[in-house]
């Protein structure tokens, strides 16, 4: 097996790893909760922040961003093909979304796909993307409407990024990827029964 081939089986395997890391439940654990009985059940850090409040949220969110950066950085410093560097990027965020610690539930993906974008957006759109993204956040107060409105222009960012048509239908799995996790939120969101977005723990 060629060399640059096994870097990659082993990036790939390594990423969705790294991504299955389940840090918002081991955080709520810690802290004597199990996530998955609170709320909307979710282990990701906006169900976090209602349990736990800021802090554990804070620490949920780096973490799973985290998960997204080093396989992508890995992925850009030791492979050279656009298609092998997605396959990299994207292992977390499947990680993520099917952990095979839990059965393949797992949480929406959104902080590990941001850690992804962190290593992959140039740098202008990365300085774009977070003021649009608290933009919306702010006035909607929802967030997971926030979360699939950003992920629906993804497939743009990448191609103004790269203008690579790999990085744009990268773009374009990604956003599928992510409102299928938000299938729940979409139904919630239809009847109007969507939490939202508080920086404090429900009491």
């Amino acid at each position: 097996m060629p060399f640059r081939m096994l870097n990659l089986i082993l990036l790939i395997i390594f990423g969705y790893l790294l991504g299955s890391i389940p840090s918002g439940l081991l955080i709520s654990q810690a802290k004597g909760i199990d996530i998955r009985k609170v709320g909307s059940g979710n282990i990701g850090g906006t169900n976090v922040l209602r349990a736990l409040g800021f802090k554990w949220a804070g620490l949920t969110i780096i973490s799973d961003v985290f998960k997204g950066v080093v396989p992508a950085y890995l992925a850009i410093n030791f492979l050279t093909l656009d298609w092998q560097v997605v396959l990299v990027a994207i292992s977390p965020i499947l990680g993520h979304v099917f952990p095979v610690w839990l059965k393949f539930k797992g949480g929406k993906g959104v902080a590990t796909t941001i850690g992804a974008l962190l290593i992959l957006l140039e740098w202008k759109i990365l300085l774009v993307w977070p003021l649009i993204w608290l933009l919306v956040l702010v006035t909607s107060k929802t967030m997971s409407f926030t979360n699939l409105l950003m992920a629906s222009f993804l497939p743009l960012a990448f191609w103004f990024s790269s203008f690579s048509l790999t990085y744009f239908i990268f773009g374009f799995i990604l956003a599928i990827l992510i409102w299928w996790t938000h299938r729940e939120n979409l139904q919630r969101i239809k009847e109007g029964t969507e939490p939202k977005f508080k920086l404090k723990k429900s009491p």
